[in-house]
């Protein structure tokens, strides 16, 4: 072996050093033109389709306008000192939320933290570029990465990864969740600390690369672990190194993703436990696997169809993969390894066990498919596998020919569209075309540099056909009709709510009208209507058992639309719907502070299973008998029987047909209200015709106007249900406004003399001496303490499901303080995390200086001095 002498390295190191400059250079470049070309295409796309900011039409379709743009409005509040919470608990939704678990699940991408350099009515503006600016940098990394797995044309791997950025994943299923998106830079970041690991180097600044992943969203990142997990797996072996050099890469990855999850910790405790504490989700089972012509078209760029996974990545990834096992310069275990963890992993996605594995062992509510953007990923990853070794055009050939037995087996599928067509018969041949161009000109320079512009340019016009035929399909459908959010109406509901916001004295609530799910976060104030994943399963059940409506089985919990219920949770201005059905109207009302005072201990025992009926709850909570509670005599039409509860069971009847009709006696004058929770069908009383849509139990309805009781007291109520139902015992209750003016008189001559509300605190000042239960109209969720005279901290008890604090022999100042459950062990584990991270550093650094003393200079080994 020919040694080379020191001034020969030397010289050697210096061209290394001046090439390497250019180099990044190039590769830098490279991936900000995969980012731009992603991101112009996708902003094209939108363009053209008249897709706000671009034209008129709403982007807030779905859980975009549901959850995104009222919790970016949110977080807008909190940035500007505009809202009543902060980070820790959310006063606005559900009359009183813990908000941590939501801040890190929903608004953690970083891109969501622009929302506060714009005006808060242009908030869809930065939920806009949150997706934007993730599918930039998501086929920024996803270049970098492909850069690291083999050496090649940084130009050619850039426009592979805007097939990753803008993939059908994305455009079908990301789009509509900014803190999905996050999830798409995800991938290539644990890709990059993964192929560290193999090299043994930057150990630290992997760990902040899965840090980074996981904090920005645990979700995805879950599943970007799993797949990039696998993707080493096959790197492993494929390593031509010894057996105890793959073992070391190994325990190194392990070590950086555990660290990293540690120091992301407080997201994942917080979490897990706000999901622990959480309103179930309806039982989710799955339906069973595509059919395989459909599966298989979905490889097909332009279609949408949701019973598949999402895993189109474009014409120029798919030709290429398809190509793949036929490039002979790509070794034969290599191609054999990287084949079967596709079809492994594309498998895992159609069985129910690896579907749960994929979604951390909980069926989705939604697409059982959310986990097909790992597929993604590796297709893009495989197709620059095979465009690194210079396929020959009759690999291509070959790839093209299995194209077409894609497009012919998949030419009946209901995904297939108008625009499939266009773009894999007249995309398809084009990009085959400039393929082959490129191998026989691959020693010509300025034709390939003419044939990779080609090649840009029709995988940015492809891209952005695309994007607007799966959007035209999509908006199309009226389950993406957007929501008014941000609008002309909204905005003015907006300025009400905030023109009587008195809190903490009263509440001004935005409900029971709805422009989104969310219409606390989105328009202000102090409501009940809250939809998250994290509601937690006391604050629906306290609010379902005062009368309170929900939806998806309590996880989107509504306002009170009873002056009762608005009372008892001290709601002085509240919005309803205008009686020409257009906008709203804004209603105030005489009400009780947020803090109450009830005579004796009413907090010791708050079972409410022996109220027979929800008006009896509300007045036990209330403090005062307001209901005439009628019993019920069947009068006409199908029969009811008295169940062995003593509900109500309904035969139903035939369309067209007498409706089951009862008679009841309440007080002349007063108010009758229905209550039938989870009753489906029509209502006839006083003359008027109305209708609920209730399910047991995924649809609650909430209380009812049915009319004022006549001079003589009588009046009957006709249900008309096509099917079999059950109703309560006693769900008709006429109120005397008179009573409830004399109940809010008496709780408000006996409250507290200040009510003061912090971030997530809430004080009370009472009168030396004061004894009795104070009650705090806010659902007694886990993490409240509360003390009375500075005295121990203890959780308050309930009335109601409300916080209730027995004051003792005498208090005159309560004091209640929220903690977020899962916080402390959170931190203490990304304390510990922090520390080995900083003791691997000093170790580190320790290691290179006693290197650095130990190795003598090129001077004094030659005698210089």
């Amino acid at each position: 072996m020919l040694k080379t002498s020191p001034a020969e390295q030397a010289a050697t190191t210096e061209r290394s050093s001046r090439s390497r400059p250019k180099i990044l250079g190039a590769q830098t470049a490279a991936a900000t033109l995969s980012a731009v070309i992603s991101m112009g295409a996708y902003c094209v796309a939108m363009a053209v389709h008249g897709t706000y900011p671009f034209g008129s039409r709403s982007r807030a379709v779905n859980d975009l306008g549901n959850q995104f743009v009222p919790f970016h409005a949110h977080l807008w509040d909190l940035m500007h000192g505009n809202t009543s919470g902060d980070l820790v608990f959310n006063w606005g939704s559900g009359f009183g939320v813990p908000f941590l678990g939501d801040f890190f699940t929903y608004l953690m991408n970083p891109f969501s933290w622009l929302v506060g350099l714009f005006p808060r009515d242009q908030v869809e503006i930065p939920v806009f570029l949150v997706t934007v600016l993730s599918v930039g940098l998501a086929a920024f990394l996803m270049t970098v990465f492909l850069g690291r797995l083999r050496p090649g044309s940084p130009w050619l791997r850039g426009l592979l990864s805007v097939g990753y950025a803008v993939s059908a994943w994305m455009i079908s299923d990301g789009f509509s969740d900014p803190m999905w998106m996050w999830g798409l830079a995800a991938f290539p970041m644990l890709g990059i600390a993964s192929d560290w690991c193999l090299r043994g180097r930057h150990w630290i600044l992997g760990t902040l690369l899965v840090f980074a992943a996981w904090a920005g969203n645990f979700y995805i990142a879950a599943m970007a672990t799993i797949g990039m997990g696998l993707v080493l797996v096959v790197r492993l072996i494929l390593e031509d190194t010894p057996v105890r050099e793959r073992l070391t890469a190994l325990v190194r990855a392990a070590t950086m993703t555990a660290t990293g999850l540690l120091l992301a910790a407080p997201v994942l405790t917080v979490g897990l436990k706000a999901s622990k504490l959480s309103q179930p989700a309806p039982d989710a089972t799955y339906k069973g696997p595509p059919g395989f012509a459909d599966y298989v078209a979905h490889l097909l760029p332009g279609g949408l169809h949701g019973n598949a996974p999402q895993i189109s990545v474009g014409l120029l990834p798919l030709l290429l993969v398809l190509a793949f096992p036929f490039v002979r310069r790509v070794p034969g275990k290599e191609r054999i390894a990287w084949c079967v963890l596709l079809v492994l992993v594309a498998l895992s996605y159609i069985w129910a066990p690896t579907i749960l594995l994929w979604h951390g062992l909980a069926m989705p509510n939604g697409s059982p498919y959310r986990a097909s953007i790992a597929l993604t990923a590796m297709l893009v990853i495989v197709a620059w596998l095979a465009l690194s070794r210079r396929p020959r055009p009759k690999e291509l050939l070959y790839g093209a020919a299995v194209t077409a037995v894609v497009v012919a087996v998949s030419a009946r599928s209901s995904y297939v569209s108008h625009g499939t067509w266009i773009l894999t018969v007249g995309g398809g041949l084009l990009v085959l075309v400039l393929l082959v161009l490129l191998y026989r000109f691959r020693g010509q320079r300025p034709m390939r540099v003419a044939l990779t512009g080609a090649l840009a340019c029709t995988v940015f016009l492809s891209t952005a056909y695309t994007v607007l035929s799966v959007t035209a399909i999509r908006d199309s459908s009226d389950w993406w009709q957007p929501k008014r959010t941000l609008d002309a109406r909204s905005l003015a509901a907006h300025d009400a709510v905030k023109a009587h916001d008195k809190w903490p004295a009263t509440r001004s609530d935005p409900g029971p009208h709805e422009f989104a799910n969310n219409d606390p976060l989105l328009l202000g104030g102090q409501g009940g209507s809250y939809y998250s994943s994290y509601v937690p399963a006391k604050t629906a059940e306290a609010l379902h058992g005062l009368g309170a409506g929900w939806y998806i089985q309590g996880r989107h919990t509504l306002s009170f639309t009873d002056p009762v219920g608005r009372a008892i949770m001290g709601i002085g201005s509240y919005l309803d719907w205008a009686r020409n059905g257009r906008g709203f109207t804004q209603h105030s009302v005489d009400a009780p502070p947020v803090v109450t005072l009830r005579p004796g201990d009413v907090s010791a025992s708050d079972s409410g299973a022996h109220d027979a009926s929800v008006f009896a709850r509300q007045e036990r909570v209330l403090g005062t008998r307001v209901y005439d509670v009628p019993a019920l005599t069947p009068a006409g039409g199908p029969t009811p029987t008295a169940g062995s509860n003593g509900d109500w069971h309904l035969p139903g009847n035939e369309t067209g047909s007498k409706w089951t009709t009862f008679s009841a006696r309440c007080t002349p004058g007063t108010q009758a209200y229905w209550y039938a929770p989870w009753y489906p069908g029509g209502i006839q009383a006083f003359d008027r015709n109305s209708s609920q849509h209730g399910s047991d139990n995924m649809t609650s309805n909430t209380l009812q106007l049915l009319g004022t009781v006549p001079a003589s007291g009588k009046f009957t109520v006709a249900l008309g249900v096509t099917s079999p139902q059950d109703i309560p015992q006693f769900p008709v209750g006429c109120l005397s406004r008179a009573k409830l003016k004399g109940a809010v008189d008496h709780l408000k001559a006996t409250a507290p003399q200040k009510v003061t509300a912090g971030g997530h605190s809430i004080a009370a000042t009472f009168p030396k001496g004061t004894t009795g239960t104070a009650v705090i109209s806010t659902p007694a969720t886990d993490g409240w303490q509360c003390s009375v005279d500075g005295g121990p901290s203890r959780a308050p008890g309930t009335l109601g499901g409300l916080m209730a604090v027995n004051l003792g022999n005498g208090g005159s100042r309560l004091s209640c303080s929220f903690q977020t459950p899962g916080l402390k062990p959170g931190l203490l584990a990304s304390g510990l995390a922090l520390v080995a991270l900083l003791a691997v550093g000093v170790g580190g650094a320790v290691r290179t200086r006693t290197r650095s003393f130990r190795t003598p200079s090129p001077s004094s080994a030659n005698g210089k001095h």
